[in-house]
């Protein structure tokens, strides 16, 4: 248990901040699985919609510091190529 104020409102933050990154992380997740669901099936329309939307969440992740800009990058690079080449 924290001894001090400030510790204490620290550990008030740190666990609203937790859950905010815990639930955006989550969010990415359930969007990634879902275009590689889309990919698997052949279905373009849909991967590239989903493409778009997860392209907005990495970066709004980054820019939050959720996750770290050259991570989003990364995946976004590599959404991009099983979009453009399923296999």
């Amino acid at each position: 248990m924290p001894n001090t104020k400030s510790a204490l409102k620290r550990a008030r933050t740190s666990a609203i901040r937790r859950a905010r990154n815990r639930s955006a992380k989550s969010a990415i997740k359930t969007y990634i699985r879902k275009f590689k669901d889309a990919v698997a099936q052949g279905d373009n329309d849909s991967a590239r919609l989903l493409y778009a939307k997860i392209s907005s969440l990495l970066d709004k992740a980054a820019n939050k510091g959720i996750i770290h800009k050259n991570n989003a990058a990364r995946r976004k690079s590599r959404l991009a190529a099983k979009l453009k080449n399923p296999a």
